[in-house]
């Protein structure tokens, strides 16, 4: 058994008493006594002879169903993986609530010959040869680039023509998408289990399983095939530890079941596409898949002129002064003003204290520093000047001035607003979390993508194509008449070229070269150690042979090997520091 209880990495072993032999296999969830309490676990062995010496305890409780035998495995290798423990990954894996019952008495889905007869009908199309290039072999895994103005979800729907429903895995990046797209395969006759509601139907093995990150764990004892929409996005990614990827658990699961394996991006990062097998539509049809792009020029404007050019004022207008017309605008930078000078001698506001710089404070006129948390009045400390000026705003500044310079009321979206519904206003300003509020407009501006470009981590520019790909989804293709507009002072970055031409190649190829000249994923593996014990730890690893370890700041350690196998053994065979250490495989802050 593997009890519910994070600190301990143990198996146990319990004896079944035989009133509860009908109800428990390998992935039960049960209740355990263990050391004067009883705690949740889980059967991951079972015929396992009990150990020399040692008095067996009887089970006290069976708590239902758990993952299927299968997914204990995956779980193990998962726990692996991420240098995580087990309990983190078997709890995914079972559903929300107690679920009793007999057991599911599939296996997995039919075989070929056996496939049913009702499938839906194939959406036809650009689909079909898409299907046909990404159906190649068993188990292998096939990247389909699809501009965001183009329809993934015929792409699914077509798949399941060719299999039929029973063991497909379709996995969408948010609730309301793997909502609509359930609505929409259902109204087509697909029977679809839409996760984690839905965990007992997607158990019988019977529907197509729909769901976000979570459903990678959704209990199907085989894949049949699977299918991830925009892999490339961020949701897929736990934040907290252990901080597994669904996709990668997804590609695990095919190539142990010899699936299908479908990855859909309209950018897919290096990470993604080396080595699976890479499919295009004609550049003609991916250029109309996207909408028209703009690249605003500001690198001769002068920098006092403020972050809103005549260009971005003047499509905003356009826009706004038709009836209906809607705009977003993307400043990824919350507060009101986050940096400061002196009007009169142009001294940057800093922080008497500590040093750092200071921010003006929401709905005051007092100064703040971000860094330690000290006020003081907005008064210059150089020469007690009164009058400062803003060298970089943020989203809530940008809200009133764009207010007052379009004449139209405009709503702040960030991530920490309360749930607000982006499409019943005219204009929204806001961080890139307005870009998941929004399901429509016709002009996406982002007016400062350099900060993107620019961020201090590998794969910023992936990620700002990324966000740019997001934004062309609100957008909609290029013969809908919208436009995303990117303020910059670097016109010639790569990434601003592939939007403008509709072509991820141009940042894939040279991101791929970097890459593999720095060993960094995928032709490395890297690990963020963080914590007051992250040095014992990292020094600890650095006597393992493959294993390189270098200091990123206080706590905060980067460790280093050729492939991941070396790494995540090292990770397991090391014993932790008694010090608190939190271990991040596969960092996207690096």
């Amino acid at each position: 058994m593997v009890p519910d209880v994070p600190a301990i990495h143990r198996r146990f072993d319990y004896w079944v008493p035989p009133d509860m032999a009908a109800q428990i296999r390998v992935g039960s969830r049960v209740r355990i006594d263990l050391h004067g309490r009883r705690v949740g676990a889980w059967v991951v062995e079972d015929d396992v002879p009990a150990t020399a010496g040692v008095s067996v305890k009887s089970l006290a409780l069976s708590s239902g169903h758990g993952p299927p035998p299968p997914l204990v495995a995956l779980a193990e290798w998962a726990a692996w993986r991420w240098a995580g423990p087990l309990s983190s990954f078997l709890g995914t894996a079972s559903p929300a609530r107690v679920v009793r019952g007999e057991w599911p008495t599939t296996e997995g889905p039919a075989a070929d010959s056996d496939r049913p007869t009702d499938v839906p009908p194939s959406p036809g199309g650009g689909s079909v040869s898409i299907v046909d290039e990404a159906i190649v072999d068993n188990g292998a895994v096939s990247v389909v680039r699809l501009a965001p103005g183009l329809d993934a979800t015929l792409v699914v729907q077509e798949l399941v023509h060719r299999t039929g429903p029973a063991g497909v895995l379709v996995l969408a990046p948010s609730h309301v998408r793997a909502a609509q797209l359930a609505a929409r395969l259902r109204a087509a006759g697909v029977p679809v289990a839409l996760m984690p509601g839905d965990w007992e139907q997607a158990a019988a093995g019977e529907s197509m399983v729909v769901g976000t990150r979570t459903a990678a764990w959704a209990p199907l004892s085989r894949l049949r095939a699977a299918v991830v929409l925009d892999a490339h996005d961020e949701a897929y990614r736990e934040e907290r530890t252990p901080t597994w990827s669904a996709v990668d658990v997804v590609v695990e699961r095919g190539r142990r079941d010899q699936a299908t394996v479908v990855l859909v991006s309209a950018c897919p990062p290096v990470a993604l596409a080396e080595g699976a097998r890479l499919v295009t539509t004609a550049r003609a049809v991916e250029r109309r898949g996207w909408p028209v792009v703009d690249v605003i020029d500001r690198s001769g404007d002068d920098p006092r002129t403020g972050l809103f050019s005549e260009r971005l004022a003047r499509a905003l207008h356009q826009v706004l002064d038709r009836p209906g017309g809607r705009c977003v605008c993307i400043l990824n930078r919350t507060g009101r003003v986050r940096l400061l000078a002196c009007a009169q001698c142009g001294a940057l506001a800093r922080c008497t204290r500590c040093g750092g710089a200071v921010a003006q404070a929401e709905a005051t006129a007092v100064l703040e520093c971000r860094r330690c948390g000290e006020t003081r009045p907005a008064v210059c400390a150089a020469c007690d000047s009164t009058r400062l000026k803003s060298l970089r705003i943020g989203v809530t500044r940008a809200t009133e001035e764009l207010s007052a310079l379009t004449a139209v009321d405009a709503l702040e979206i960030t991530g920490t607003s309360a749930t607000v519904d982006g499409d019943g206003a005219r204009l929204v300003v806001g961080t890139e979390a307005a870009l998941h509020r929004v399901t429509r407009a016709d002009l996406v501006a982002f007016l400062d993508i350099d900060q993107h470009l620019l961020a201090p981590r590998f794969g910023a520019g992936e990620e700002t194509l990324a966000l740019v790909a997001r934004a062309a989804r609100v957008v909609g293709p290029r013969d809908g008449g919208g436009k995303v507009l990117l303020q910059t002072r670097i016109p010639t970055h790569e990434v601003l070229q592939a939007a403008l031409h509709a072509d991820p190649s141009v940042v894939s190829e040279p991101e791929r070269a970097v890459r593999e000249t720095l060993g960094l994923p995928p032709f490395g593996a890297l690990a963020m150690l963080r914590g007051p014990g992250a040095a014992a730890y990292a020094d600890a690893l650095a006597q393992v042979d493959g294993v390189t370890t270098s200091s990123h700041g206080p706590d905060r350690w980067l460790v280093r090997s050729a492939d991941h196998p070396v790494m995540c053994d090292a990770l397991a065979s090391v014993a932790r520091p008694a010090e608190r250490v939190r271990v991040e495989v596969d960092p996207t802050d690096a």
